[in-house]
C-alpha cells in the first residue's frame, strides 16, 4: 500500500482531458464558495492544470475562510484567495469580474432550524450573483435532491424527470436552480446547472462510511440499499471542463458514476479486505434518489475512478489512519430533513 501522502498526490493530477480543455477555456477561473468539501482540491486540481498547459491563467478562491490554515493551503498551491461573505452585498460587488464562474456555495446540514438562512445562501444570493456576473459563464453546483426518488430498477432520473424535491433543503435547491435558470434567460448569461449525486473521496462521503461501519462493526440500514457515486477528482474535472458546455438558457447536467451500487456489496467488499461481516438492518424500499448521468458521460467520458479502486483506496486510507471531514452525508435520509 502507498503512503497517505504518495496517494493524495496520485490523486489530484490532472488528467490530459483537462489539461487540453484548459486550453480552450477563455480567462480566468473563480471559485465561489472554495471552502466546502470539493472546492479547495478544485482550485488545486484547476491550477495544476493550467501549468500543465502551459498557460498563465489566475484561479481565484472566494471564501469567508474562517480557517485561516485553509486558505493558506490555497495560496500555498497557487489560489488567489479572497475573503468575502458572500450575502453581504457590498463584499460581493467589490469581487474582480471574471470571465469563469464555478459557484459552489451552499447551506445543507444544520437546515431544519435554520430555514430562513439556507433559503438565503441556496434561493437569494444566486440571484445577486447572477446580476454580479452576467457577463461570464457560470457552472452551478445542485444536487440530485432535487429530483424524486425512482425505483432501483429505472436506471435512475434523468434531466428530464420532473423535480419532486422533498424537505426545505431540497426545495431550497430547487430554488437555486430557477433563480439561475431565470436570470441566463433573462441576461444570456451562459449557465450549466449541475446536479451532483454523490461525490466520494477518502476523507468523507457513502464509501467511508460504509467502510467506518464494516470497520467498527456497526449496523448498516438497507432501507435505500442502492446509491449512485463519483470519485471527487473525477467530479471536479467535469466541473471545470463543464465551463466549455454553458448555455443561455441553462442547461441542466446529471453527474454522477454509471453504476447503481448496492449497499450490500459496498459492505461486503469491505468485509473482505477488512476481514469482517458486516452487519445489515431493516429491508429495502425499493427506491432511492439515483440519477442517470448518461448525458455527462456521452460529453465527458466515463469517469476515471471504478467503483473496486475507490473501495481499495477508502479502506487504504482507513487502515493507515488517515483523517477524514467529520461531514457525515446523511444519504439514508428519506424525509428531507439534514
Amino acid at each position: 500500500m502507498k503512503n497517505l501522502r504518495e496517494l493524495e498526490n496520485e490523486l489530484t493530477v490532472p488528467s490530459e482531458a483537462l489539461i487540453a480543455d484548459m486550453a480552450r477555456i477563455e480567462g480566468d477561473i473563480m471559485l465561489l464558495g472554495i471552502g466546502g468539501k470539493m472546492g479547495p482540491s478544485m482550485g488545486k486540481l484547476a491550477v495544476d492544470a493550467i501549468k500543465a498547459a502551459g498557460l498563465e491563467k489566475r484561479v481565484y478562491g472566494v471564501s469567508r475562510f474562517s480557517d485561516a490554515g485553509a486558505m493558506k493551503s490555497l495560496q500555498e498551491a497557487g489560489v488567489e484567495t479572497i475573503s468575502c461573505d458572500l450575502l453581504n452585498d457590498g463584499e460581493l460587488q467589490k469581487l474582480p469580474q471574471v470571465q469563469n464562474i464555478v459557484y459552489l456555495a451552499g447551506h445543507k446540514f444544520g437546515t431544519t432550524g435554520n430555514e430562513d438562512f439556507t433559503w438565503a445562501m441556496n434561493a437569494y444570493l444566486p440571484g445577486r450573483v447572477s446580476e454580479k456576473f452576467k457577463n461570464s459563464r457560470l457552472v452551478v453546483f445542485s444536487s440530485g435532491n432535487v429530483l424524486p426518488f425512482v425505483p432501483i430498477s429505472s436506471g435512475g432520473a434523468t434531466e428530464k424527470t420532473a423535480p419532486e424535491p422533498i424537505g426545505e433543503y431540497a426545495q431550497s435547491c430547487l430554488g437555486r436552480e430557477r433563480v439561475f435558470e431565470y436570470f441566463s434567460k433573462t441576461n444570456k448569461t451562459p449557465m450549466l446547472i449541475y446536479r451532483l449525486n454523490y461525490a466520494v473521496d477518502f476523507r468523507y462521503g457513502i464509501l467511508l462510511e460504509m467502510a467506518k461501519a464494516v470497520f467498527h462493526e456497526k449496523e448498516i440500514d438497507l432501507s435505500t440499499s442502492n446509491v449512485n457515486v463519483i470519485w471527487q477528482k473525477d467530479a471536479n474535472e467535469i466541473a471545470l471542463r463543464a465551463l466549455l458546455h454553458t448555455t443561455a438558457p441553462a442547461r441542466l447536467l446529471n453527474v454522477t458514476g454509471p453504476e447503481i451500487l448496492s449497499l450490500h456489496w459496498i459492505a461486503s467488499e469491505f468485509g473482505t479486505i477488512f476481514k469482517k461481516e458486516p452487519r445489515f438492518i431493516n429491508e429495502p424500499v425499493g427506491t432511492a434518489l439515483l440519477n442517470n448521468a448518461s448525458e455527462c458521460h456521452r460529453l465527458f467520458g466515463y469517469p476515471k475512478t471504478t467503483p473496486r479502486e475507490m473501495v481499495e483506496i477508502t479502506a487504504n486510507w482507513l487502515l493507515q489512519g488517515g483523517d477524514d471531514f467529520g461531514k457525515p452525508t446523511h444519504f439514508q435520509q428519506r424525509g428531507g430533513r439534514f
